[in-house]
C-alpha cells in the first residue's frame, strides 16, 4: 500500500514550528469563513421578503460590534506577523558555527562541494544537529533550492549571492526539489539530503575523494589570477588590502559607504568599476566570463578568511 501525508517529514529545528504556523493560519481562515458563511445563510433565511410590499428595518448599527468586528482580526493577524516574522528572521540568520556548504546550480543539476573538498552532484550529505549554512549561486538562469523536509527553500540567482540555512534532525533521506522553472529538464532536476549521524558523516567525509577545499582553491586563484599584485596584505599596492574588508564598510570613492558582505565581493570580482574604493583608481579589470561561478564561491570563501593582523603587544 502507499500513503500519500498531508506534510512532508519533519526533520529540522524549524519544521514543526512552520506546520505550527500553517496550520494556525489554516485555521483561523477556516473558522471566519464558516461563520462568515453560517451567518449570511441565517440573515438570508430569517431576514428574507415575505410580502411584496415588505421594506427593511432602519439600521444605525453598533460602535461596539464595530469595534468588536475591528480588534479581534487585528489582534489576529498581528500573532500571525509576529509569529512570521520571527521565523523568518531567524532563517535569515544563520548561527555563527555553522557549517558552510557551496550549492551552484546550472542547466540541469546541483553541483554541491563541502568545506572539506569533497564534492558531489544532486546529492548533500550533512550531519545530524549540526547547523548548515548553505551559499548559493547560478551558472545560467534562475534556480531554486526546496528541501521540503526542512522546510526551507531560496532562489539561486543569477549574478547574486543567496543563503539559506537549516540545522537536521533526523537521520534520513529527503528530496531536494527545483522549484522554479528552467526549461526543457526543469522536472528531472531532483535531488537527496543525506542525513547522517555526526559519527557516520566523518566517516562519508574521510572516504570522499577531495580536490582541495573551497578556501584552498580561492588561494590559489587568487594567486593565478595575480589578485596579489594589487591587493597586497600592507596595502601598497595599487588596490585596496582585503585584510579584514569582509564584513566592513567600506568608503567608494562616490561618498557612499556600503557593507562588503558576499555580493559586494562578488560584484567587484565580476564587474569592478561599479563600486571603486575611495583613494583608488579604477584600473582592476573585469573578470566577467573569465571565472566560473563556483570559482567565484570559492575566491569569496577564501577573501572572508582574510583577517588583520593582531596588534603586537607593548612592551
Amino acid at each position: 500500500p502507499t500513503s500519500f501525508p498531508l506534510f512532508p517529514p519533519t526533520a529540522s529545528t524549524v519544521a514543526v514550528e512552520m506546520d505550527l504556523l500553517y496550520l494556525f493560519i489554516t485555521a483561523v481562515c477556516a473558522f471566519f469563513a464558516i461563520v462568515v458563511v453560517a451567518v449570511i445563510a441565517f440573515f438570508t433565511i430569517k431576514y428574507r421578503r415575505r410580502t411584496p410590499d415588505a421594506v427593511g428595518a432602519d439600521i444605525h448599527g453598533s460602535l461596539m460590534l464595530e469595534l468588536t468586528w475591528t480588534f479581534i482580526p487585528f489582534v489576529l493577524s498581528m500573532v500571525m506577523f509576529g509569529w512570521g516574522a520571527s521565523l523568518f528572521f531567524r532563517l535569515a540568520s544563520p548561527p555563527a558555527n555553522a557549517m558552510e556548504l557551496f550549492v551552484v546550480g546550472k542547466q540541469w543539476m546541483w553541483k554541491v562541494q563541502h568545506p572539506e573538498g569533497v564534492r558531489e552532484i544532486n546529492e548533500m550529505h550533512v550531519p545530524t544537529g549540526r547547523p548548515v549554512r548553505v551559499t548559493l549561486g547560478s551558472e545560467d538562469v534562475l534556480h531554486d533550492y526546496f528541501i521540503p523536509a526542512f522546510r526551507v527553500k531560496m532562489d539561486a540567482v543569477p549574478g547574486k549571492v543567496t543563503t539559506l540555512w537549516f540545522e537536521a534532525t533526523e537521520v534520513g533521506t529527503y528530496l531536494i526539489f527545483f522549484a522554479e522553472y528552467c526549461g526543457t529538464k526543469h522536472s528531472g532536476m531532483i535531488g537527496q539530503v543525506i542525513v547522517m549521524t555526526p559519527q557516520d558523516y566523518e566517516a562519508w567525509l574521510a572516504g570522499g575523494r577531495s580536490t582541495g577545499t573551497a578556501v584552498q582553491n580561492g588561494e590559489r586563484l587568487f594567486t593565478d589570477l595575480a589578485c596579489v599584485t594589487c591587493h597586497k596584505p600592507d596595502a601598497t599596492g595599487r588596490g585596496p588590502s582585503l585584510l579584514g574588508v569582509f564584513g566592513s564598510t567600506v568608503t567608494l570613492s562616490d561618498g557612499r559607504k556600503v557593507v562588503a558582505d558576499e555580493n559586494y565581493l562578488r560584484e567587484s570580482i565580476m564587474n569592478s568599476q561599479a563600486k571603486i574604493v575611495a583613494g583608488y583608481q579604477g584600473i582592476m579589470p573585469t573578470f566577467q566570463g573569465m571565472v566560473t561561478e563556483e570559482n567565484l564561491l570559492q575566491l569569496i570563501a577564501y577573501i572572508k578568511t582574510l583577517k588583520p593582523a593582531a596588534p603586537e603587544a607593548k612592551k
